[in-house]
């Protein structure tokens, strides 16, 4: 990168004032000392001048402007200290890498420890860490359940509530159901479905059913499965209130204790929800299979179905192992099948990157009484089988679709891109540490030999931690109108259809497919929108995943807050020169043994063997070991947790 060249993106704040812009094809991210923010903050999009290069060194730059800033309102805690000689009430923010603490003039002694949240009214000096902050909101007091899942919702510019020209565009679909369905059913284009069996498999608490499984046996032997999914875009019309929301919310939330849906609940769990007994409209991926998983046939649009049967995946599961049940030797034939649809995904190179999902029992207080890893029943497996499925063909069939026609379609993709090698480097330094090894090439690596490493850590303590770093070292999967296909699931073609409920590119995905089902053209305008829908819903999921990601942090420190002074079986998630991380194994909650808390010598941390080593003993603690620790504190408001050795 030369030096004065001008670059522009989203600036990365660490919480001290250091800045990073990340550069297309550039290895190198450009720092921006706090000096040089020039009142950029973290997640705004900024221009930035490179003043100073050095070979093999990171360029440095400066902030010529804030071209859109990420926030306008900050949430955090109202606290006090002395500024600038006087003692002064501030804003302590609950996102770490912003490194102002407005000062709060309008602030009372009864706002102290309250969660707030605040606009910046005065910041004349760009050098300045206290401008000045008035606060619009105070959301409760801090550390409350309720307080703090509104603060983390409120952060990703999330809401439950919708506003009222959308809620009452939805409660008018509602109120004329009737004729809208009798004008569906209308359509010659719409096949019936509901003569044929057609069952829900989802989560006990599911409240919103977006995919259904049809079933029937054909007269040569095979099989047709119809993978059924809510048809949204029958009801939600592009540029119109709900969807213009919808777009905004990108995806729907979940956090420990509640889902914040991206549509009106009148939409999400009744009308375009698959539920059991009642007549519904959707849009379907209709394939004749053989008993090996291979597709014959296959059939795209919209339909009308009728679920007979709401099953859990525990439900659906128990038949299985049980033998008995509703619709057993339906259940049956599509998990074989489902089997070896997933046989040869692998086979093709799919990454089994599956981890454990941590779940929370609340009580009538939602306090946490129970952490606890969820299990995968193979019935979810199967679901997800189906659905991957349809995924793939849909994209698959646009794919064909646009080489009979010699034209590119557009059309709405999700793309996993190949592994940075240098990232593979890193991942490769870090697990010959741990005692394995990954083959690659110069940082290419295949899918396989990612598959053949994870499954030589199946079982063993360091698993999920060998997981978790594999995962960090991938690309990130995101929505796309340019198909370079799925890294990670070893597809060409991939796109997301299945949800249109809860995730806009589906429901974008439903909208285009029906235009190239029925030859419509799409201008060059509404390409570069489709684009721009893209990359927002994008940014839109990775909050919504941070949010999730909070709340969890949240609870688990809760769950952990009575129980200082309880010793805990963990692995070493993380060793740094400050300390060591460690994982608790039942909860999954992830706290710090600093080394001042090494007792008994001193240690010396050791980068290339992922270690500290202790001076007299050369006892060491290794990244991934397994050791018994003592919880000594728990502090909710940091979301920290500090350990002690007890046993290694």
């Amino acid at each position: 990168m030369q030096k004065n060249a001008i670059h522009s993106g989203t600036i990365q704040v660490r919480g001290k004032g250091t800045g990073f812009l990340a550069v297309p094809n550039q290895e190198l991210d450009i720092v921006i000392p706090r000096e040089a923010l020039n009142f950029a903050l973290d997640g705004d999009m900024v221009e930035v001048e490179i003043t100073k290069t050095k070979p093999g060194e990171k360029p440095e730059g400066k902030v010529l402007r804030v071209l859109k800033p990420a926030n306008v309102e900050f949430i955090g805690t109202v606290k006090e200290k002395e500024i600038d000689g006087k003692l002064m009430k501030y804003l302590s923010p609950d996102n770490r890498r912003m490194y102002i603490r407005p000062i709060l003039p309008d602030a009372t002694p009864t706002d102290l420890g309250m969660k707030i949240v605040v606009i910046i009214k005065d910041w004349k000096n760009p050098l300045s860490d206290h401008p000045i902050g008035e606060i619009i909101e105070t959301l409760g007091k801090a550390g409350d359940h309720e307080t703090e899942m509104q603060a983390i919702l409120r952060s990703g510019n999330f809401s439950k509530d919708f506003p009222p020209p959308v809620q009452h565009a939805a409660e008018e679909l509602y109120k004329n159901k009737e004729q809208i369905f009798k004008d569906a059913i209308a359509d010659p284009k719409r096949k019936d479905f509901r003569g044929v069996t057609t069952m829900t498999i989802d989560p006990a608490d599911a409240k919103d059913f977006d995919d259904a499984l049809s079933f029937q046996t054909l007269q040569n032997g095979n099989v047709e499965v119809g993978i059924h999914i809510a048809d949204v875009s029958h009801y939600v019309r592009e540029g119109e209130a709900i969807d213009k929301e919808a777009q905004t919310r990108g995806t729907s939330v979940y956090l420990v204790d509640r889902v914040i849906p991206m549509l009106p609940e009148v939409l999400s769990n009744d009308l375009c929800s698959l539920r059991p007994n009642e007549d519904r409209l959707s849009f379907s991926a209709v394939f004749e299979l053989d008993h090996d998983g291979h597709v014959q046939k296959e059939w795209f649009g919209q339909t009308i179905i009728h679920s007979d049967k709401r099953f859990s995946y525990e439900e659906a599961q128990a038949v299985l192992d049980t033998e008995s049940g509703p619709h057993l030797a339906e259940l049956k034939t599509m998990m074989e099948i489902g089997r070896n649809i997933r046989k040869k995904r692998f086979k093709n190179g799919a990454i089994a990157f599956e981890q454990p999902e941590v779940k929370f029992e609340l009580d009538e207080n939602k306090k946490p009484i129970r952490v606890y890893a969820k299990h995968r029943t193979e019935t979810m497996l199967m679901i997800e089988d189906y659905m991957l499925l349809a995924n793939m063909r849909v994209a698959e069939y646009i794919y064909k679709l646009a080489n009979k026609h010699a034209k590119k379609l557009p059309f709405i993709y999700r793309i996993h891109d190949i592994p940075n090698p240098e990232k593979i480097d890193e991942l490769s330094i870090f697990l010959h540490a741990l005692g394995y090894d990954l083959k690659n090439t110069q940082g290419v690596v295949k899918a396989a030999d990612i598959n053949a490493l994870l499954a030589s850590v199946e079982g063993k303590p360091e698993e999920n931690l060998i997981k978790t770093s594999a995962i960090r070292s991938m690309a990130k999967a995101v929505y796309s109108t340019q198909n370079i296909g799925h890294f990670g699931l070893a597809f060409k073609h991939y796109t997301h259809f299945t949800s249109p409920i809860r995730r806009y590119p589906d429901l974008m995905a439903h909208r285009l497919l029906r235009r190239h089902l029925d030859g419509s053209a799409i201008s060059a305008k509404e390409a570069s929108r489709n684009e721009m829908l893209a990359v927002q819903s994008s940014q839109r999921e990775m909050e919504a995943v941070s949010a999730e990601r909070d709340s969890i942090k949240f609870k688990q420190v809760e769950f952990m807050l009575d129980k200082v002074g309880q010793e805990f079986e963990a692995i070493i998630s993380g060793v740094t020169k400050f300390g060591i991380f460690v994982e608790e194994k039942e909860s999954k909650a992830e706290g710090l043994i600093s080394m001042s808390n090494l007792s008994g010598d001193y240690y010396d941390f050791e980068p290339s063997t992922y270690s500290v080593k202790g001076q007299r003993t050369k006892k060491a603690f290794r990244l991934g070991d397994s050791i018994l620790v003592k919880l000594i504190n728990a502090d909710l408001e940091e979301r920290r947790l500090d350990f002690e050795v007890v046993r290694k």
